[in-house]
């Protein structure tokens, strides 16, 4: 019985366990559509997400002009943003224990 709750548990990730893959494939810096297939979130659910961790200060938007001249918009996860990731796992790791 004790397995069967742990892949059901696995099946649904709470807002915080988004938070932390969002800002995991953000580290090194990475556009929209990356960060949606990489989380395996709707568009919709993206941008809700994007904009909240932009204005906590956990990710940034980076700018960077493309060899066809548009604009691609990049996000990163700043130092804060880390520190979060870091301590998701700390705990983690000690509910799993």
């Amino acid at each position: 019985m004790v397995q069967v709750n742990k892949k059901v548990s696995l099946l649904h990730r709470s807002r915080i366990d988004i938070i932390a893959n969002i800002l995991q494939a953000a580290n090194e810096g990475a556009k929209k559509t990356h960060v949606m297939y990489r989380c395996n979130l709707s568009f919709r659910q993206l941008n809700a997400y994007l904009e909240f961790l932009v204005e906590m200060g956990f990710l940034e938007t980076i700018t960077m002009k493309t060899e066809n001249k548009e604009n691609a918009q990049l996000f990163k996860t700043t130092r804060k943003g880390r520190d979060l990731v870091e301590a998701y796992h700390n705990l983690k790791a000690l509910l799993v224990a």
